[in-house]
């Protein structure tokens, strides 16, 4: 059962990833349509997508569905983390409490099952 928690975990760090890629690619500017949808960071951000698609539905064979979203919900913070890391946004008192929040609601639910 660890091993799929694992699986889960993974996936959502991986999808964050994906996420950051997307959004570099948003921010830079292109010079053409087709330049925007078929470039590295998009067909590379969408891949990974599909990837951890196929990771999450592997994870839930092991994971029960009430953790399963509590695990997806992680990803905002990945998102925070890689954000700073490599697009070097700002991070506001605004992102880190909603985080913040975000830790509180898994610890939480994590107590009450």
């Amino acid at each position: 059962m660890l091993k799929y928690f694992a699986v889960m975990i993974f996936s959502g760090m991986l999808s964050s990833f994906s996420q950051v890629l997307l959004k570099k690619s948003a921010m830079s500017k292109k010079n053409s349509v087709i330049k925007e949808y078929l470039n590295p960071y998009v067909i590379i951000g969408y891949a990974i997508t599909a990837l951890c698609m196929v990771l999450t539905m592997l994870g839930y064979r092991g994971v029960p569905f009430k953790y399963g979203a509590v695990l997806e919900s992680l990803a905002y913070i990945y998102i925070m983390i890689l954000s700073r890391l490599l697009l070097h946004e700002e991070l506001t008192k605004r992102k880190v409490l909603g985080n913040l929040v975000i830790v509180i609601g898994v610890i939480v639910f994590s107590i009450g099952r």
